[in-house]
C-alpha cells in the first residue's frame, strides 16, 4: 500500500539525494502531466532546500503519439532554436535536472518508427554539445520512476487495473529503498558506500579486459580503456555537490575501448526503445563494431538504432550488476531501462561517460577518441546478465581474476 508519506519521502529522496539541490541553484523537472501531484511535492522540497527557481517541462504521451502520427518528418526534424537556447540558459545558470518517468513502455508501438527515429536524430544532433553538461557531471541530474496505470498494464497485463497499479507501485518504492517506516536518505548513504567499495576494488585491479559467458550463449570479450575508472553509487560535480543519477541503482560501470570488443552477446531482457519493445535479440562484435544482429521482435528497430550514427555500433559502457539484487529478486520485468538495467549486467551502445577515464571530463572529443572512448548522440543500455553469468578479468600480465560466478561478485 503506497501512502502519502511514501510519496513525500520519494520526493525528498529525489530532490535532496537524487539531484541534491544546492542553495541558490535552479531545478528543472521533466515529467508527465499525470504526475503533477508528485511534481508539486518535489517543487516544495526544492524551494525548502534553497532552489532559486524551478522550471517544469511537462509532456503527455498521448499527445506525443498524435504529434508523431500527424506531423510530417520535415516538421518533426525542425527543432526550434528556442529549445536549444532555453537549455543553454539553464546550463549557464548551473541548473540541476530531475526526470520523472511513468510512461507506458510500448506506448508508441503503433507509430511509424521512421518518424520517431527522424525526430530523435534531429533533436540529439541539435542538443549534442549541451549534453556534455550532464554527461560530464558538470551539474547534478537524476532519474526516478513513478507507477502509472498504463505502465502497470504492460508489466502485469493479467491483473485488474488497480491491482496492477498497486503491485507496480510497491515494486518501484521497494527498489528505491523507500518505505513507510524507513529513512531513504540514510538507506541510500549506506547503499552507495557498498557500490563505491566494489568500484574501488575493480579500479585497483587495472584489468586489460573482461570475458563474459552465460547460459544464453554469450561469449564476449570487452577490452577496457587504459587508465579507466570504475564508478558506482553517486557522482560529484566540480563544485562538490554529490548526487545519485539513478534511483534505483545497483551497478558499477566502466568504459570499454571502442575498438576492443569481440564475440557475441545475447540480451537477457527486452529493451524499450523509442516506445517499442525489442525482444530476444543478439549482437555480434568484431574489433569493437556490431557486424551482425538478430531479434525475435522489432528487428527493424534495432537496425535503426544501430544506424543512428557512426558511434551507435560501438560500446560506450559496460556495467556489472549482481543477479542477487533487489530488482532482480523481485522477478518483475519492468520494460523500463532504469529498472531492468539494475537487475542485470548491461552494456550500452553509443556515448561513453568521460568520468570513467582519468582526466576524461577535461578532454576534448578528439582526445577522448584517442584514448578509445566512443562518441555518439545516443546512449542505449541493454541487459545481458543472467543467473549463471561468469566474468573473468584479465590483467596486463596475463593473470585471470574471477569477478563473477553464477551471476554474483566473488569478492
Amino acid at each position: 500500500m503506497i501512502t502519502k508519506t511514501m510519496y513525500e519521502k520519494m520526493a525528498k529522496l529525489a530532490v535532496r539525494r537524487g539531484v541534491n539541490v544546492q542553495k541558490g541553484q535552479p531545478l528543472v523537472i521533466t515529467a508527465s502531466v499525470k504526475d503533477h501531484v508528485f511534481v508539486e511535492l518535489c517543487v516544495k522540497e526544492a524551494y525548502e532546500a534553497g532552489a532559486s527557481y524551478v522550471d517544469i517541462d511537462w509532456h503527455d504521451q498521448n499527445i506525443e503519439k498524435m504529434d508523431f502520427t500527424y506531423q510530417s518528418i520535415a516538421a518533426l526534424e525542425n527543432i526550434p532554436q528556442d529549445r536549444y537556447d532555453q537549455t543553454a540558459r539553464r546550463n549557464r545558470d548551473g541548473a540541476c535536472y530531475l526526470h520523472v518517468m511513468s510512461d507506458q513502455p510500448d506506448g508508441m508501438k503503433d507509430v511509424d518508427h521512421t518518424k520517431i527515429t527522424a525526430y530523435r536524430m534531429a533533436f540529439s544532433k541539435k542538443m549534442k554539445d549541451l549534453r556534455k553538461y550532464t554527461m560530464n557531471n558538470e551539474g547534478q541530474w537524476s532519474i526516478v520512476g513513478l507507477p502509472s496505470k498504463e505502465w502497470a498494464h504492460t508489466v502485469f497485463p493479467q491483473l485488474p487495473e488497480e491491482e496492477a497499479y498497486e503491485k507496480l507501485g510497491d515494486a518501484i518504492f521497494m527498489t528505491s529503498r523507500v518505505s513507510e517506516d524507513s529513512d531513504p536518505l540514510d538507506n541510500w548513504q549506506k547503499h552507495d558506500a557498498e557500490l563505491i567499495a566494489h568500484a574501488k576494488k575493480l579500479t585497483e585491479y587495472k584489468f586489460k579486459e573482461l570475458h563474459f559467458t552465460s547460459e544464453l550463449g554469450t561469449d564476449l570479450t570487452v577490452q577496457l580503456v587504459k587508465d579507466h575508472i570504475w564508478v558506482g553509487g553517486g557522482d560529484t560535480t566540480p563544485r562538490g555537490a554529490y548526487f545519485d543519477p539513478n534511483i534505483p541503482t545497483e551497478e558499477v560501470f566502466c568504459m570499454p575501448d571502442r575498438n576492443g570488443v569481440n564475440g557475441r552477446v545475447y540480451a537477457s531482457k527486452p529493451l524499450s526503445y523509442g516506445g517499442k519493445v525489442i525482444e530476444n535479440f543478439w549482437f555480434q562484435f568484431k574489433d569493437g563494431r556490431v557486424i551482425d544482429f538478430g531479434a525475435e521482435k522489432e528487428q527493424d528497430s534495432i537496425a535503426k538504432m544501430l544506424d543512428f550514427d557512426e558511434g551507435s555500433r560501438h560500446l560506450g559502457e559496460v556495467a556489472l550488476v549482481p543477479y542477487d539484487s533487489p530488482i532482480s529478486n523481485s522477478n518483475i520485468l519492468f520494460f523500463n531501462t532504469l529498472y531492468d538495467e539494475n537487475a542485470a549486467c548491461h552494456l550500452a551502445l553509443g556515448a561513453c561517460y568521460p568520468e570513467n577515464l582519468v582526466g576524461g571530463v577535461n578532454m576534448s572529443e578528439e582526445e577522448l577518441k584517442e584514448h578509445g572512448a566512443n562518441d555518439s548522440v545516443q546512449h542505449v543500455d541493454f541487459m545481458f546478465g543472467t543467473k549463471e553469468m561468469n566474468i573473468d578479468g584479465m590483467t596486463f600480465d596475463g593473470t585471470c581474476v574471477p569477478v563473477f560466478r553464477h551471476g554474483n561478485f566473488v569478492f
